[in-house]
Formats: structure tokens, sequence, C-alpha cells
């Protein structure tokens, strides 16, 4: 079967590579180790793609940076019909290019890990300004809407909620219990974390003390800003009416007041979405205009597949005869594990807009997002590790078996 050669082909042409005269071709059985580790050869960008691309922003931030940018749009609004259009088109295949469904699951997991110790912490909040119990008892509602009042599942949710807001305490105990479960919460924000550099092409260089300091103060955040809902929709309703009663407009406070919740939510919502897009990804990000695309398509995106599902559920599918007293959890899980692909596909938006933005610039961002990260130290070091694992692979490999160990090598 005969086979046409690439470079009589239509299209593009061939990518020539320039050969240095002092060290092998890269594509030579006979290169070296050394070889290997220049960042232009193909065994360094097969083997560690991440630290390639790390090179090359470093590199662009070194040179045609300040040139290049002055030409980048401000403004998600001055993005041309094309580059819009290819943004889009690129963030469905990058969605599928970085195993999202598969980092949704994941996140998932972590969800129902950290819903428990993060409504600890919520209810020690709202025990701050003593609305604890009428905040859970509207949320024990809610669940109980949702499920059309399963016994067996509110059974296990007011046991858990009343061992929760029952739980009584004070000083270092408090403490050191409000602490643990920011601790544990926190493991949703770090795993998402992780998601975002795969999306935004990525290895985290922040070492644990810088990194673990920002994961909690997002975690207190979150759950600060679900307080904050919580309130929204129990408790300011009697405020509302209370001033209305007071200037004089009564009930019509109120109906401007229920008016205006759903957007009030709505903003609660994006800013906590903007945060979780804007601080955990290790690369540092446009700025509010840019990383609130994403937030606010990721919150209408979720209002339509929330319909959507509970359309579904209530029209299509029959979980109760599958599953019988555990359809409600599944349901919740499934509802879950959608929200997180919406979240993703969200965060695929704002990188993928960023880099139509840098391309109409005229910046080669084709394959690299030329995005700083935020710290490199913590990969550096990750990399010596693995390439001293390398050198010991080819001792191993040169020894035929004999040792593993560099030096070793070299004295025989």
């Amino acid at each position: 079967m005969s086979h046409q050669n690439p470079a009589d082909q239509t299209g593009l042409t061939p990518h020539q590579i320039e050969e240095d005269p002092e060290t092998h071709d890269v594509f030579d059985e006979e290169a070296t180790y050394e070889d290997s580790t220049h960042p232009g050869t193909v065994s360094a960008a097969a083997d560690q793609p991440y630290l390639v691309k790390a090179r090359q922003r470093e590199e662009y931030a070194e040179t045609v940076r300040s040139e290049q940018d002055k030409g980048k749009a401000d403004s998600p609004l001055k993005l041309s019909g094309a580059t819009w259009k290819y943004s889009i088109k690129r963030s469905i295949a990058e969605f599928s290019r970085d195993q999202c469904t598969d980092l949704a699951a994941g996140l998932t997991y972590y969800t129902v890990l950290s819903i428990f110790p993060a409504l600890i912490a919520l209810v020690s909040i709202l025990g701050l300004v003593g609305e604890a119990d009428r905040v859970t008892g509207f949320f024990v509602d809610m669940v109980a809407d949702m499920t059309d009042d399963n016994q067996d599942v509110m059974g296990a949710v007011e046991l858990v909620v009343g061992n929760i807001t029952t739980t009584g305490g004070a000083g270092l105990g408090l403490i050191i219990g409000i602490l643990l479960a920011i601790w544990t919460a926190s493991n949703y924000v770090n795993a998402f974390s992780r998601a975002m550099n795969r999306i935004w092409e990525v290895e985290e260089g922040r070492s644990f003390l810088q990194l673990r300091p920002v994961l909690y103060a997002v975690t207190v955040a979150l759950i600060v800003l679900v307080a904050m809902a919580g309130l929204t929709l129990v408790v300011t309703g009697p405020i509302a009416e209370s001033i209305g009663n007071v200037i004089g407009m009564g009930e019509t406070a109120v109906a401007v007041w229920n008016w205006a919740t759903p957007f009030v939510m709505i903003l609660i919502a994006a800013l906590g979405i903007g945060l979780l897009y804007s601080t955990t990804p290790n690369i540092k990000q446009p700025g509010p205009k840019w990383t609130s695309v994403g937030a606010l398509i990721t919150i209408v995106v979720m209002i339509i597949t929330t319909v959507g599902i509970g359309i579904y559920v209530m029209n299509f599918a029959n979980y109760g005869a599958t599953y019988g007293s555990l359809a409600s959890v599944i349901i919740f899980l499934f509802w879950v594990y959608i929200m997180n692909i919406v979240l993703l596909l969200g965060a695929e938006l704002n990188s993928e807009l960023e880099r139509g933005r840098q391309l109409q610039a005229g910046i080669e961002a084709e394959r690299t997002v030329m995005r700083p990260p935020r710290e490199t130290k913590g990969l550096e070091k990750k990399n010596e590790k693995y390439e001293k694992l390398i050198s010991a692979a080819h001792a191993l490999r040169l020894s035929e078996g004999k040792t593993s160990d560099p030096e070793d090598l070299w004295r025989r």
C-alpha cells in the first residue's frame, strides 16, 4: 500500500527542525541522555510537556511579552466573532482532551467527602449570628421537598443535622473542631485546583506553605458565601418587611425583595465560582472581567441543566424502581456530577477565551496559553527529582542491570 509523502500534501508546510552541530539530532537513535534534558528535544517534550510549556512561558515573559501584550483586547466584548467561535469550539475539544468527565467524577467524590465538614463549619459560623437553627431548618425542609419527604433519607439527614446543631463547646475545643472541619472540607478545593492546573496546562509550582493557606482561605470564603445565601433566603425577608413598615412601603418592600432575591443568589454564586476560577490554578489570571465570563455562563448552564434533570427525573426516569430508598441519593450524586462537569466546562471556556484573546493580538498561543505561572520553584524541585530517576534508569540500562547508581557506573 503506497503512502503519500506528507510534504506533497496540501496544507501547512512541515515543520523543519534546526540542527545544532554541537548536539545530536533529536530524532537520532544515538542521541545521548544529556540531549533529552534540553527543552527543544522530542523526548523531553513527550516526557514532560508541562515543563516545556513552563519554559515557553518564561521565554515569552522575558522577550516579547511587554510589546505584544499591548495589542490584547481589554474586554471580552472586544473579541471578534471569529475569536468567540474558535474559543467555544476549542473549549469543547479541550474538555474532551483533558478528560474532564473523569475529573468531574473525582470532584463529585470530594464533594460528598466535604459536605458534612463544611456543614459543621457553616453551622458554627451561623451560630455567631444566632441563626444556625433557622437556616439549617430551612435546608432540611428544602431537602424534604427535593426527596418527596423520603423517610429513609430524611431520617439520616435529620440525625446528622441534629448532631451538628446540638454539639456544644467553647474555647480551644470549638476552635480545633472548626479548623478540622475546614481542613477536611478543603479537599474539594484542593482537587479543583489540580483540575484547573490540567485545564491551564500547568503543573503546581507552589510549595505546601504557599498553596495550603490559599486553599483554606478559599474554603472559608465559600462557606461564608453559602452562609450568606442561607441568610438571604431565610432572614432577609422579615428584615425587608420591617424596613418596609418603617418607611411606609409595607408589602411593596417585601415584593421588591422577593423579586431581587434570585439576582442576589446569582451574584453570590458568581462570586464563589469566580473565586475558584481565579485563585486555584497555578497560573496568573487575566482579571475579573475575563474570569467572570466563564462564571456567569456556568451559572446559566447550571440552571438550565438543573431544570432539565428535574424534568427527566420526574417524567422519564424511574430511579425508585431501580434503587428503592437510595433513589434520592443517586439522583443527588448525579446532579452533583453534572454540576462539576459544567464547572469544568466554564473553566475550559475561560482558558480558551484567553487563548483566543492572545491569538487575536498576534501572540503565538496555538499550543500554549502564554500566561505566567504564579510560582515555579516547586516544579523545578519535582523536575530535579524526576531527572535523578531518569539518570538511575540510564545507569541501569548501560550496566545491564548491575547498578542504578550513575556515580557507580562512572567509576566502572
